[in-house]
């Protein structure tokens, strides 16, 4: 017997809501304050070994390392200045476009704007982007591990590049020529997660690091 739309309605929202902590999760996302119409989207991005405090705008001050090379996406008003400050001091004032995503490079005592175009919006699938973040690195590239398809070819330094793709899991390699980094597990993947790896290290010895996309709560 085929189901009726009801009970199909009615598996699905209990395959979605299982749990009273993800049921609690989703509840609190749709009803989240959105912000406003022309807010921008801005996050910095700290590919050395040694930790940095950074803060955009009026946002939360945030550690930068090896273990977390990106802050969240902080909200602000598109098309007005803001300041960057790292370790506490003011290095630069932006203005980015509204309903724009875009993030910072910290280099030294200059910050470098990387624009990151138009993100994904089908719900179904999610994104991957990456970053070629290594020094000396002209072309970067990711692709699956072992003889797997190329999924990010010629990547400029300090650019990136997206693309959506159905949530799997699977083993990730990146590399600058024939210098290839260790293999990164990409971690199973929800529909609308959005998943960001960086190519760091140098042109001889790459390494890959990845991790979610975050972005701050608004608050009205």
């Amino acid at each position: 017997m085929k189901p009726t739309p009801i009970l199909r309605a009615a598996l699905l929202l209990g395959a979605c809501l299982s749990g009273g902590a993800q049921a609690e999760g989703v509840l609190a996302q749709l009803y989240a304050p959105r912000p406003p119409a022309g807010s921008a989207f801005v996050r910095v991005l700290n590919p050395d070994a040694k930790p940095i405090k950074v803060q955009v705008a009026d946002g939360s001050v945030q550690t930068l390392g090896p273990s977390k090379v990106a802050s969240s996406y902080a909200i602000v008003k598109g098309g007005e200045s803001f300041a960057i400050s790292v370790n506490g001091q003011p290095i630069g004032q932006l203005s980015v476009v509204p309903d724009s995503f875009n993030t910072v490079l910290a280099q030294a005592d200059k910050l470098v704007l990387i624009k990151e175009g138009a993100s994904n919006e089908d719900a179904l699938k999610a994104e991957l982007r990456f970053y070629n973040l290594a020094s000396g690195c002209a072309l970067g590239q990711l692709k699956v591990a072992a003889d797997g398809p190329v999924l990010f070819a010629d990547v400029k330094p300090a650019s990136t590049v997206a693309r959506s793709i159905n949530p799997v899991t699977a083993s990730l390699s990146a590399g600058c020529g024939t210098a290839q980094a260790k293999a990164w597990p990409l971690p199973q993947l929800q529909p609308g997660d959005h998943y960001v790896l960086f190519l760091t290290g140098s042109a001889a010895k790459p390494v890959l690091r990845g991790e979610m996309s975050r972005t701050d709560t608004y608050t009205q």
